[in-house]
């Protein structure tokens, strides 16, 4: 429906400026026959220039919303035509009514503010060039000086009203554009919290799993042996802390549990050697003991470097990466890097909604994660998940 409706919108607004245009073109015509319908002086100048004068004042009407500036450029210069060839310039309806029409748009609908000043600038000089050439202007006459003040004065309004507009329009695209991005932000944490959602369900029914058969098993025997229940209590504990950071994350009520199991960090040299396959240097460094990780950390930290990756390749360009992973006694610390076009150059200008799930995957796990723009150029993402729980 919405671009069926920016269709409709499209075309009534080009037949608007169809319309615009033929009217400014009709009235410049009826100048150019000097009839008595229209209240102006007759068109001084050759009669080519008369001929085509229609067709220099309506044309570029046609270019009000898609190109303003040049519309303006272009009306302007047909004015500084009729008055450098004539010596006398025209100062009837028809002008009043495309120069009205014409200022209002290029304040509008230009790019950008700056436009619509230069748009101003070529107002003054067009104009001082009229007026400098205008013979009713030139006779000192109080009646033509408040002629020239009221075009003026009706001018800069105008004008005014279009910035104003244009001013009102931006911000309601940026209000929208703020919204959307905010928008796609929550569904990328929501997504992520779903991905979650499986993965810790998944380590949870292991561990629940394991306590189940253990206990199966020592009943089944009688006297249950001091290793045994020390697995059960092993597992059970740690089911209860995958369990406490499950609470809260929202899960979506079509998802299924995976049943392949969920990648680790020993599985990050078989994804940097297929990073480095599609094109994207990887330079890997595990230090640390990975050994006895809580599950959950050892996927977090796989996906954090996987997501962190799959940017590099989107935004970077050509780059290298270098990723350093420490497991420590407290906690698993991530630092991913790459000397690709930085934010300053232009390279990254939306550093991609996977840094929120990112973030949000941190954030669950107890830990923090910072990314951003290195100085000179690259991106760098730095996470440090704790291996205590967050409500110990």
């Amino acid at each position: 429906m919405g671009t069926v409706d920016d269709m409709n919108l499209t075309r009534r607004a080009a037949a608007f400026d169809l319309g615009v245009a033929v009217v400014a073109a009709g009235l410049a015509a009826i100048a150019a026959w000097q009839s008595a319908i229209v209240i102006n002086t007759p068109i001084a100048g050759p009669p080519w220039i008369r001929a085509i004068w229609p067709l220099l004042i309506g044309a570029p009407l046609l270019l009000r919303r898609r190109a303003p500036l040049l519309m303006w450029i272009l009306l302007w210069s047909a004015v500084a035509l009729q008055a450098v060839i004539s010596g006398d310039s025209t100062e009837g309806l028809e002008l009043m009514f495309a120069l009205f029409v014409g200022g209002y748009a290029v304040a509008a609908y230009s790019r950008s503010l700056l436009r619509a000043y230069i748009g101003l600038a070529i107002t003054a000089a067009g104009l001082t060039i009229d007026l400098l050439t205008n013979h009713d202007t030139m006779s000192g006459q109080a009646e033509n000086l408040w002629s020239a003040g009221f075009f003026i004065a009706v001018f800069a309004g105008l004008w005014l009203a279009g910035v104003f507009v244009r001013g009102r329009r931006q911000a309601a695209i940026q209000a929208e554009r703020a919204a959307q991005l905010e928008l796609r932000a929550a569904q990328a944490v929501a997504d992520e919290r779903a991905r979650m959602a499986r993965e810790l369900h998944d380590i949870v029914s292991h561990n629940l799993s394991v306590v189940v058969l253990q206990a199966a098993g020592a009943r089944t025997s009688g006297v249950p042996a001091a290793s045994t229940l020390e697995k059960i209590e092993r597992s059970g504990r740690q089911a209860l802390v995958e369990m406490r950071r499950l609470l809260g994350v929202l899960r979506q009520p079509d998802d299924q549990p995976a049943l392949a199991p969920q990648p680790g960090i020993a599985d990050l040299t078989a994804l940097a050697a297929d990073v480095r396959a599609v094109g994207l240097p990887v330079r890997l460094t595990i230090t640390g003991d990975q050994r006895g990780l809580p599950p959950a950390v050892d996927v977090s930290a796989y996906r954090i470097v996987q997501e962190a990756l799959t940017n590099v390749l989107k935004h970077a360009g050509p780059a290298h990466a270098e990723v350093t992973l420490e497991c420590g006694p407290d906690a698993v610390t991530i630092n991913v890097t790459d000397d690709g076009a930085g934010a300053a150059a232009g390279g990254r200008p939306d550093p991609g909604h996977g840094l929120a799930g990112m973030r949000e995957r941190a954030g669950i796990l107890g830990g923090e994660l910072t990314a951003g723009p290195r100085p000179g150029a690259g991106y760098a993402v730095h996470a440090r998940l704790p291996l205590s729980d967050p409500e110990d």
